[in-house]
């Protein structure tokens, strides 16, 4: 029996609206309606979770006003990762005015969809180091081709909380069909960015970078393998990405993913993964 809270590390929450969630192609069009916090609850309490963290969709502050108001109406929601404008060279007070709430744990900035070079932008870096005066992580939201330059910024940062979410998004679809060079790319650069105590990695957002129709858990076993050996159980979380996870699973089916491959693992390093890891890297209350 343990005492340690199991915690869904990373989760979202919108009303939809085609003009602030453009990025909801036609692919995704299940996606395309309002996922509310008590859509999730029973999902989260069914599967023995006992919180989860909310993470943002849109890059507007507002969004992450609204998480916070719905961390305070909900309180299995433990904590939020929000937006600012990390770029804005009054990120400090951008900053004060958000952190003043106790559940916002962690800033995240949709790098994945920045150009080359974006981590190492001067202004971009001066919004990192005014975190910690915050205490507060950053989320690394990232493509696997970007792990060079995400290595180097969280070298920069060593005081730093990082976390990396969705195990970087590896071409999961393409190594299954045989693109073993990207593969060993992933592997490695996984192993560089592990190297640096102070990032933590989500054990998240893998059923949406496979074969929609074609993965089983098997198919995940590659990556938890090489993530869970190169970051240890106690710098690893599950996050179930839902209500993305929605496009190519229910919520049992993806969460079930890292629960089978932990079953084995020692006591303490399934709490650690499955709830005391994001307690530690967020410091929730």
């Amino acid at each position: 029996m343990t005492n340690t809270r199991r915690i869904d590390a990373h989760q979202h929450f919108w009303r939809y609206s085609p003009t602030t969630h453009d990025w909801i192609d036609d692919s995704m069009k299940s996606l395309r309606r309002d996922f509310l916090p008590d859509g999730v609850a029973p999902l989260l309490a069914a599967a023995g979770f006992d919180g989860c963290i909310a993470v943002q969709a849109q890059q507007v502050v507002d969004e992450t006003e609204w998480l916070l108001s719905l961390a305070d109406e909900h309180p299995f929601i433990r904590g939020v990762v929000g937006w600012v404008d990390l770029l804005n060279d009054d990120v400090r007070q951008r900053l004060a005015n958000v952190a003043a709430h106790q559940k916002l744990v962690g800033i995240r900035h949709v790098v994945q969809a920045e150009t080359e070079g974006f981590m190492a932008r001067p202004d971009f870096r001066r919004g990192i180091a005014a975190l910690r005066e915050f205490d507060l992580a950053y989320d690394v939201l990232i493509y696997q081709r970007q792990l060079a330059e995400a290595v180097d910024l969280v070298r920069a940062f060593p005081q730093q909380v990082f976390v990396l979410d969705h195990i970087a998004k590896p071409h999961i679809r393409d190594h299954v069909g045989g693109d073993r060079s990207s593969f060993d790319a992933w592997v490695s650069g996984i192993k560089a960015i592990a190297a640096q105590d102070n990032v933590f990695c989500k054990l998240s957002g893998m059923v949406t970078e496979a074969d929609w129709s074609g993965w089983t858990a098997s198919t995940f076993e590659p990556y938890l393998h090489t993530v869970l050996e190169a970051f240890g159980p106690q710098r690893c979380m599950m996050g179930s990405d839902w209500p993305v996870c929605t496009l190519t699973g229910s919520y049992d089916d993806v969460t079930g993913i890292v629960k089978g491959a932990t079953s084995t693992l020692a006591v303490s390093e399934r709490d650690a993964i499955l709830g005391g890891t994001a307690t530690r890297a967020y410091g929730l209350h």
